[in-house]
């Protein structure tokens, strides 16, 4: 029954990955004009093509060195609460999906890691309201429509927690017209995806910031997939997050876009540029978490990551390299195991046993 069990589960979450057309094949570049304006670069890079590998792996060593550096910000002036119309800005095989009627409150700002789109660089956060010191933060999966994780909302609040529900850099409403989907966040631009990255590290401190400001001083994470990296990136350089939910985790970034099946196209990109896994995997080392789990433990936290069995976008392989990862540095950590695979968790019943325990976690330690 095992078996059968596994050959329909990886048939079924092989139509969920496979079922949007428009991803697209791009050529490997560099993007090294993204990384002028980082900390520790300050317009240092090789003007030679040829030197560009090199010198990012090179410079990838120096950032994880001194990460707290690297994704340091300074809190934007212009926190407001905006009522909107709740909008979902589809990306494929999501756009017939039932919208809410009416208006929304959204929490807008300015990013403090300014990229050359103006409508990226516009912060975007639902905001779910309760009574109390406690928030959380949710980063959705890549290319999640405006309206996914909305439903945590209500249910949060009801347990006295408000929620913040964050549009990720190059995602919802922060995509950039030229874009049909969120390929901006992961790409075979290596410089872009790394600042794409920081960027979401920094927009997610600033939202803690305006929590702080709104008397909420006991705050938590929820990240999926590669919501997951970024609020991990996150939580290892700031202090303030009490507890984290790290929904489908992995350890290199590099490593789920070879393996993954929603990669396929990413991977494909690179591999007919003659770039290998292994130099991705130094090229992308900075934001990702296998770099920082001793950073990761320096503040004191709980966390909770959830991974699927029959996984074939994060292999199970590499979640459980990373649950071996927070045991290795005393992580307080707990893991569940979900029946089913990545995409198949967002399905029914799945989708309700992975809220249970996301939500549960969250009453209990935050």
């Amino acid at each position: 029954m095992t078996g059968i069990y596994q050959k329909w589960m990886y048939a079924w979450e092989t139509r969920l990955t496979t079922r949007d057309t428009n991803r697209v094949v791009r050529p490997l570049e560099w993007g090294m004009e993204w990384a002028r304006r980082w900390p520790l670069v300050n317009g240092n890079f090789p003007g030679s093509e040829q030197q560009f590998e090199s010198y990012l792996h090179e410079l990838n060593d120096h950032i994880v060195a001194n990460s707290d550096e690297f994704f340091a910000y300074k809190t934007p002036q212009d926190f407001r609460l905006e009522q909107r119309k709740i909008e979902l800005f589809p990306t494929g095989s999501n756009a017939n999906e039932k919208v809410p009627k009416g208006d929304g409150t959204f929490l807008r700002f300015t990013s403090p890691a300014p990229t050359p789109y103006p409508e990226n660089d516009l912060v975007n956060a639902r905001w779910y309201p309760a009574k109390g010191n406690r928030a959380v933060i949710v980063l959705p999966h890549w290319n999640a429509n405006g309206i996914a994780y909305n439903a945590l909302g209500p249910i949060l609040n009801r347990f006295g927690i408000s929620m913040l529900r964050l549009s990720k850099p190059y995602h919802d409403i922060r995509r950039p017209q030229e874009t049909a989907r969120s390929d901006y966040a992961v790409s075979p631009n290596i410089c872009r995806t790394l600042d794409a990255a920081r960027q979401a590290v920094v927009d997610t401190r600033a939202c803690i910031d305006w929590l702080a400001s709104q008397g909420k001083d006991s705050v938590g994470l929820v990240g999926t997939s590669l919501g997951s990296c970024y609020a991990f990136l996150a939580s290892a350089h700031d202090r303030r997050v009490k507890v984290n939910v790290f929904n489908h985790a992995s350890t290199y970034m590099a490593d789920v876009v070879w393996t993954g099946q929603s990669t396929r196209h990413v991977r494909e990109g690179l591999e007919n540029s003659g770039l290998t896994v292994e130099s991705l995997r130094q090229s992308w080392k900075c934001v990702s978490p296998m770099a920082y789990f001793g950073k990761f433990a320096r503040f004191p936290k709980k966390t909770l990551m959830i991974y699927a069995r029959y996984d074939l976008t994060f292999l199970p392989e590499l979640s459980r390299e990373a649950v071996a990862g927070f045991r290795k540095y005393g992580a307080d950590l707990k893991t569940v195991v979900l029946p089913c695979g990545h995409y198949t968790t967002g399905e029914t019943p799945f989708k309700y046993l992975d809220g249970y325990h996301m939500v549960k976690f969250l009453v209990k330690n935050l």
